[in-house]
């Protein structure tokens, strides 16, 4: 059974990618609404997550540290990346592209790793968590697309990435069969991701998308993006 969910979120995490290739000359929209929908799911998926896996283990304020921990190393792998790129403008941003979209990758493997461990605990428990990875992984599948497109990469390294992206989940379910993983380490992962993912929203997707086409809708799809994956992870916990 968590192999054919599995395979669902590879199907979503696809499609979403497809997508957004599709319509890729409104690309100032796909990315505010991926900017929405990746800080959508820091705030709404992975932080409430490791806040309740490290809650037994440590304060909230700790966990919050290890979020903006994860904030700035992210940022200080991105500029690193920027300096040591800074003679060619084209290899920056395709290690930029390449950075953004592995984090959203080695997200989707944790996704499937969640779903594995969490029907260890028990199927209710497992469903639940697999009905919140699959309402997010259609998101998954456009923002790896956007941070490849973006960073002026071509059809062909986008769908390599978004072929990455899709069999991700589906190994980590298949890895779950061979270890286990305690709550508190899980959460720290969650933890560092959520920072991760905030930094890329705020700092890279965001801005991305407000730079040439400062339009109104640009800011109405960031929050449509926000408000999707809102209610989709809330509607997944019921």
């Amino acid at each position: 059974m968590i192999i054919l969910i599995s395979i669902c979120a590879a199907i979503s995490t696809f499609f979403g990618g497809l997508l957004a290739l599709k319509f890729k000359d409104r690309l100032h929209l796909i990315l505010g609404f991926s900017a929405g929908a990746v800080i959508g799911v820091s705030f709404f998926d992975l932080m409430p997550e490791a806040l309740q896996l490290t809650g037994s283990y440590f304060e909230a304020s700790t966990a919050l540290s290890i979020v903006a921990l994860g904030f700035i190393l992210y940022m200080m792998l991105d500029r690193s990346i920027a300096l040591h790129s800074h003679t060619d403008e084209d290899d920056c941003n395709k290690h930029r592209g390449n950075v953004g979209a592995g984090s959203l990758s080695i997200h989707s493997f944790l996704d499937g790793v969640a779903i594995g461990l969490a029907f260890q605990v028990g199927t209710a428990v497992g469903t639940i968590v697999a009905v919140a990875v699959l309402v997010h992984d259609f998101s998954d599948g456009m923002n790896t697309v956007n941070m490849i497109v973006k960073n002026h990469g071509d059809r062909k390294r986008a769908l390599k990435w978004l072929t990455i992206d899709a069999v991700a989940p589906i190994l980590g379910v298949i890895s779950t069969l061979f270890f286990t993983l305690s709550e508190n380490v899980l959460g720290i992962i969650l933890a560092l991701f959520s920072g991760f993912f905030l930094y890329i929203g705020a700092s890279d997707l965001l801005p991305e998308s407000h730079h040439e086409h400062g339009t109104m809708w640009t800011t109405v799809s960031t929050i449509i993006g926000i408000s999707v994956l809102y209610v989709a992870i809330n509607l997944a916990g019921i």
